[in-house]
């Protein structure tokens, strides 16, 4: 007889139906909010798991625009994701299905006749497009926003199950995001790269890296790239402390010096530095912070200053293996959720662990850097500067 080792795993044995949760023939992912070196991992994972359980599935365009406005897609917006359509894609970057972040279904900007944008709620309209359609349920990928809205089409009526996305890692509950790993390795690369000409022209280099409210990208990439100043939204700086570590290094012998800024990062009394005001069906757009910050220091101590904005590039390009493989592991672990019979729930990484949360726990929250984690005390006792009083 074969032993246990030698049989084929069949994780997926059987799908729960209940009253409350007819059986599942049909289901459909949807990307959306900023794209994530993974989302093709997740789908890919996702299509190949519902399949093994006969579901058919199906992928929206562009977050949920493929189905409020079918007539603009040449494909009428929703496409078939068969086991060809998710071959080979596990390395690429960006995702097959598109994605915005200006499609909200609760808050869609609409055009009047006379010109003016309003906002209008079009969550009805939305869960009648799934019924026409035969969606059963829907794997949303996402950030905050977008799982805020499959919270909300959850609690319509919708059976959801969110997997985790956004280099930002600023989700709760979830040790962390597919996408940062990758954001974080790109971006100390590039710092890696400005010391070499930081140290030729002896001169202090800004690097301005995304993050939005949370300085997970900028803590992660400078500690590793072994800058000497990081400033994050969560403790608001002073340039002052900063000014004095340059002048330091300056009196030891290093004439230059690297400082990490995250797009969110706020002066003390000040605010965040923007470069798009919220409007209709669309959040601030942050940037600007890094110019700020060197016009300041170059006033402060004297030395010539430059600024680099990474932005979009810690967006693009394939994901790292261990984004590739949680990305892997959360899409599995979505079709998995939907199989026992969940609903409105969030796959998220717990230790080794893939496991899942309400939606309801952390739809509207975000996960800030803890000031006494172990990462901003090693930076700390590295002589690393925040712009405050412990720098």
């Amino acid at each position: 007889m074969a032993s246990a080792v030698s049989r084929p795993c069949r994780a997926y044995h059987r799908a729960v139906s209940t009253p409350a949760h007819p059986p599942i023939r049909r289901i459909a992912l949807s990307t959306g909010g900023g794209d994530a070196p993974g989302l093709n991992a997740v789908i890919r994972a996702a299509t190949l798991a519902a399949h093994n359980l006969g579901w058919d599935v199906v992928g929206i365009r562009d977050g949920f625009n493929g189905l409020l406005s079918p007539e603009e897609y040449d494909d009428g917006g929703v496409i078939s994701l068969s086991r060809d359509r998710v071959r080979g894609i596990v390395h690429l970057g960006g995702t097959i299905l598109g994605t915005t972040n200006r499609g909200n279904p609760t808050r869609y900007p609409v055009e009047r006749a006379d010109g003016t944008v309003v906002e209008i709620d079009r969550t009805p309209e939305l869960l009648d497009r799934f019924a026409e359609r035969g969606i059963d349920a829907l794997i949303t990928i996402g950030g905050d926003g977008s799982l805020s809205i499959g919270h909300h089409l959850n609690v319509a009526g919708l059976r959801v199950i969110g997997v985790p996305k956004t280099i930002d890692n600023d989700l709760e509950a979830t040790m962390s995001t597919f996408g940062f790993d990758s954001a974080v390795s790109f971006a100390s690369e590039c710092i890696d790269r400005l010391f070499s000409t930081a140290t030729s022209h002896g001169r202090v280099i800004v690097v301005e890296v995304m993050g939005r409210y949370a300085g997970w990208i900028a803590l992660h990439s400078g500690v590793a790239s072994g800058a000497h100043a990081i400033l994050i939204p969560e403790i608001p700086f002073d340039l002052t402390p900063v000014a004095e570590t340059i002048a330091h290094r300056n009196e030891l012998g290093s004439k230059f010096s690297i400082v990490v800024v995250a797009e969110g990062a706020t002066p003390l009394g000040g605010g965040h530095s923007t470069i798009e005001a919220a409007g209709q069906g669309h959040s601030e757009r942050l940037g600007g912070i890094g110019s700020k910050v060197a016009d300041e220091l170059e006033r402060l101590t004297g030395k010539e200053a430059r600024t680099v904005v990474l932005g979009h590039l810690l967006r693009g390009g394939s994901p790292t293996s261990f984004d590739r493989l949680l990305a892997l592991r959360f899409g599995a672990a979505a079709v998995r959720a939907l199989a026992d019979g969940l609903d409105g729930r969030m796959v998220c990484l717990a230790g080794d662990s893939v496991n899942h949360v309400s939606l309801a726990d952390i739809s509207g929250k975000q996960k800030k850097v803890p000031l006494d984690c172990d990462t901003v005390r090693t930076a700390r006792e590295m002589g690393i500067s925040f712009g405050d009083l412990q720098g």
